[in-house]
């Protein structure tokens, strides 16, 4: 989750949310990856979660990737939270429990991204290895409880964790437990928008089947591939899901902002503070009756952080954000990306990717969402098998990949990419799976090799 922003310029009514989102749109030669991932942080010795403070804790960890890096720090008071750097756009930040994320910056390709994601690892490892920090490429942490789990210091993660239990069981575990993995992209137009985003929430389910990495709960198989995303079916329903209105004609950008306008509110910023909202209507804030908050109307800064509390399966901003996929190994982290680029930015492959879905209901769609986490690629959709979708919407990927026709030095497309992923369909098993073998089998019913086999 990147910085909250502080932007103070006022809102007056709906019409101007919209044209903030639309916005956005941005001719085609502009297009930009920007990936996304977290990262469990663990003490090398006994595989316990790791503080924030303390000689080897997450401030120290910080502190010395700005000493490595220069990049400016984020504070909230006199606390470091995260580091954000100003000329290339990246940022590194906490999640609630700790896991440690790269919102990676604005690049042209997959080559670029999965480099910059692999320099980040390397610079990671450089500074966590003395402070006898590793970390967990796995979607959700496999060993400890959430009362063992640390809470970083940053005020919207305390006013979310009150608010959680009230609208969901899972919602602590999403914050604290989790690690995912996401890309976002651009869009042209409203039209634009509108197709990646459809094509975005139908297939979403595939790549949460083909990501799948999160099988273990405190020590022991949790009974799903991806518990991860099986959390997110009981957080928040007002804030979270496939969002079936955005296959409703009519469907854009002013569709999208009434949603948000009727999301609950987590929090709004004013200077330093967080002022808890929590449970009160954005609209209402539009409209300068926001209860608790007499007399004050909305920022741009308000809109842009309440966005960012909305979690569906594809999240709109200005761009789109791909939300659906566990973390994993660096190789899965570049995945990511290359699986979702050769579908969206290749024009050919996204009409193609429409017409594969297009016919899915809105039943057939949630359907596959609620058994995808059990099921992964032995999911069923329109009496079809995924892993059968899965094989057909690789193709069209890799065939978008290569007619953007992005070489490396070594003369290599970006269809290298989706290597894991063509494995995957091959075998029809997630990553989890194999995971689960191993615990079965060498791991002797042990999660513990699992810091050693999944560190990066």
């Amino acid at each position: 989750m990147a910085r909250d922003t502080l932007d103070a310029t006022p809102i007056s009514d709906r019409g101007e949310l919209v044209a903030w989102m639309e916005g956005g749109s941005k001719p085609e030669r502009s297009f930009r990856i920007g990936t996304e991932h977290e990262k469990i942080p663990f003490t090398m010795g006994r595989h316990e979660p790791v503080p924030y403070e303390g000689p080897k804790g997450i401030r120290k960890l910080l502190e010395g990737m700005r000493s490595l890096l220069g990049w400016e720090p984020i504070m909230e008071g006199e606390t470091i939270i995260g580091l954000a750097d100003v000329t290339g756009g990246g940022a590194i930040s906490l999640e609630p429990g700790g896991q440690f994320e790269l919102s990676g910056a604005p690049l042209r390709t997959i080559h670029e991204t999965c480099s910059e994601l692999n320099a980040h690892l390397a610079q990671v490892r450089e500074v966590a290895t003395p402070l006898g920090i590793g970390f967990l490429a796995i979607g959700m942490s496999p060993k400890w409880s959430r009362s063992e789990t640390p809470v970083m210091p940053k005020g919207r993660y305390k006013i979310m964790s009150n608010y959680m239990p009230k609208v969901g069981t899972l919602g602590l575990d999403m914050m604290f437990r989790t690690c995912t993995v996401q890309v976002n992209l651009d869009f042209s137009s409203e039209a634009d928008m509108v197709k990646k985003m459809r094509v975005g929430l139908a297939l979403q389910p595939v790549a949460t089947a083909l990501f799948a990495n999160s099988p273990f709960t405190e020590g022991k198989p949790n009974g799903f591939l991806s518990f991860r995303s099986e959390i997110w079916r009981d957080t928040d329903n007002a804030r979270s899901g496939m969002l079936p209105f955005a296959f409703e004609e009519g469907f854009g950008f002013e569709r999208y902002v009434d949603y948000a306008l009727d999301v609950p509110m987590y929090f709004v910023k004013r200077g330093d503070h967080y002022i808890d909202v929590a449970g009160s209507s954005f609209r209402d804030l539009l409209a300068g009756r926001n209860p608790l908050l007499p007399g004050e109307t909305a920022t741009l800064s308000d809109w842009i952080n309440h966005l960012s509390t909305i979690f569906p399966e594809v999240r709109l901003k200005r761009f789109l954000e791909m939300r659906g996929a566990d973390a994993g190994p660096s190789i899965n982290l570049c995945a990511l990306p290359a699986f979702w680029v050769g579908l969206l930015y290749d024009q050919q492959s996204l009409d193609a990717a429409w017409d594969l879905v297009k016919d899915w209901t809105a039943e057939d769609r949630q359907t596959l969402r609620d058994d995808v986490p059990r099921l992964a690629l032995k999911a069923e959709i329109s009496g079809r098998p995924l892993r059968e979708i899965a094989r057909e919407v690789l193709k069209l990927s890799q065939a978008g990949l290569k007619r953007r026709g992005f070489h490396d030095r070594l003369g290599r497309d970006e269809t290298r990419f989706l290597e894991p992923l063509e494995q995957a369909v091959l075998t029809g098993r997630a990553p989890a799976e194999e995971l689960l073998e191993l615990y079965h089998g060498p791991w002797n019913g042990s999660v513990e090799p699992a810091f050693d086999a999944l560190a990066y």
